[in-house]
């Protein structure tokens, strides 16, 4: 005989298995983590001797066994804003100049995407300047960068690159984080995610900004976001002007011991916060009060240019130290290079030449020219520069066709070149048509560019990835990139 069944006993007998089934599995997990990281579980240490600035405590990064030789420690990004034009900077072209002022030959622009002389009259513009072989190598470079032709055995210049977006804000985030999507780290972030910095005194990541005469093209803090990462990895901008830092020095009345006091008060109260609840933004308010309170005394020495002796710059071309040229922002980045600085980022705003391109880049070039050698050639002569990588180019590049003065944006083909940290010097890669239209020879993507940076750094850029919202997100997306193995050294 079936006896009733009684679902409140039923119900309780199910849940307990459950219970029992579930904790197994969640206890038997915690268990298999603690064997592999016996760390894991090691009871943080409270009051001093939780002191963030202990080395032992600094974030050294996920890829703690590099996936290929290091070349590159640190690398300095020199971005030039607003897109130069190539056909006046690193990619000559003499059938350009012979067809300046006719028709752009239909055959090559049919169905393809323009920025803004869609459905206009294509003209074509040959360069305004010429071009010169230089080195041993015989490099050929525009007249408007005499400077730069001084290290043309010390670059490798790549005149393939592509990219995707035509615009200049999308465009920026597609060269920093490999999208466009808001909320996704930019490259800097990604290194300084996956390699901690070596310097404990300053951020791991820092940018400045200078402005050119003409092409002020704006440039958004999202460009150096940390995104979905903890935000201990963005970067840093310092001033270029005046204090660095805002509110560097203390204010009249707090005197160093009251400082010390309070930043530690504080910091126990967001560790017992941080024993309540796993959040990491709270262990990047502890290492930021750490982090502010050292740099209190490191930016000032920073950037106090009055070791550097007077040689040093007058061949930057720096007349006031600190007075928000690019070729002040230049020895900056040397010296944040020489104190441990994983990423440095030099944005001058001066390149976006629709109208007016001759006066427009050659003010341009004027302003970085002998500042980017004197960068190349300092970090030489210091034996910094094999393991420095330098990049220098912009977010596109310019159309073989004239709008009015000047030309429009181009995705289709720009140039760029790259220095030390296990680059190849004297070798330019990769070519475009005839008319500079479009990359047709070793081509080389944004992802490939990112690729290229990784490795050098040591990391393999399928392998560094962060999981956001049920995928597996890296640099390179998810499409096909490769390292341009071509122009390693």
């Amino acid at each position: 005989m079936n006896r009733p069944i009684d679902r409140d006993a039923w119900r309780t007998d199910l849940q307990r298995r459950a219970f029992l089934r579930n904790s197994t599995y969640g206890l038997g997990s915690l268990a298999l983590a603690g064997l592999l990281d016996p760390g894991l579980f090691a009871r943080p240490a409270r009051g001093a001797e939780a002191d963030a600035s202990r080395p032992e405590d600094r974030w050294r990064g996920v890829v703690r066994t590099p996936h290929f030789p290091v070349k590159a420690k640190r690398v300095i990004h020199l971005c030039m804003a607003g897109g130069p034009s190539q056909f006046e900077s690193l990619d000559y072209k003499p059938r350009l100049r012979q067809l300046d002022g006719q028709p752009f030959p239909e055959s090559f622009t049919k169905g393809q995407q323009l920025a803004q002389l869609q459905n206009k009259t294509l003209i074509a513009r040959g360069p305004f300047c010429d071009f010169r072989k230089h080195g041993e190598s015989g490099q050929e470079i525009s007249d408007l960068f005499p400077h730069i032709a001084t290290v043309a055995d010390k670059i490798a210049i790549v005149r393939s690159m592509t990219t995707e977006q035509i615009n200049h804000d999308p465009a920026h985030a597609f060269m920093n984080s490999g999208s466009i999507i808001k909320g996704r780290p930019s490259m800097g972030s990604w290194l300084l995610y996956g390699l901690g910095s070596e310097t404990e005194e300053l951020p791991g990541f820092v940018v400045l900004t200078s402005a050119g005469a003409t092409g002020l093209q704006p440039v958004s803090a999202r460009q150096w976001s940390a995104g979905f990462l903890p935000s201990k990895f963005q970067g840093i901008q310092f001033q270029s002007k005046g204090d660095a830092v805002h509110y560097i020095s203390n204010p009249p009345g707090l005197n160093g011991d009251a400082q010390r006091a309070s930043i530690a008060e504080i910091n126990r109260l967001n560790g017992l916060l941080a024993a309540d609840r796993l959040d990491p933004e709270i262990q990047t308010r502890i290492a930021q009060y750490e982090l502010a309170s050292r740099m209190q005394a490191s930016v000032p020495e920073l950037t106090d240019f009055g070791s550097e002796p007077r040689s040093t710059l007058e061949m930057y071309g720096v007349s006031t130290p600190g007075d928000g040229s690019f070729a002040s922002n230049c020895l900056m980045a040397r010296r944040l290079a020489e104190r441990g600085v994983r990423m440095i980022q030099l944005y001058h705003r001066a390149w976006d030449h629709h109208g007016d391109i001759e006066r427009g880049m050659t003010l341009a070039a004027a302003d970085v020219d002998q500042a980017c050698a004197a960068l190349v050639k300092d970090l030489d002569q210091r034996g910094m520069l094999e393991d420095t990588l330098v990049i220098w180019g912009g977010e596109f590049g310019r159309t073989p066709m004239g709008q009015g003065t000047g030309r429009d944006h181009h995705i289709l083909s720009f140039s760029l070149w790259m220095a030390g940290g296990g680059i190849k010097g004297g070798v330019t890669y990769g070519g475009t048509d005839e008319l500079g239209y479009k990359a047709v020879e070793d081509v080389v993507h944004v992802r490939d560019l990112h690729a290229t940076i990784l490795a050098l750094c040591g990391i393999d850029h399928a392998r560094l990835g962060y999981k956001f919202q049920g995928l597996d997100v890296r640099l390179t997306g998810v499409e096909p990139a490769r390292v341009v193995r071509e122009i390693l050294a």
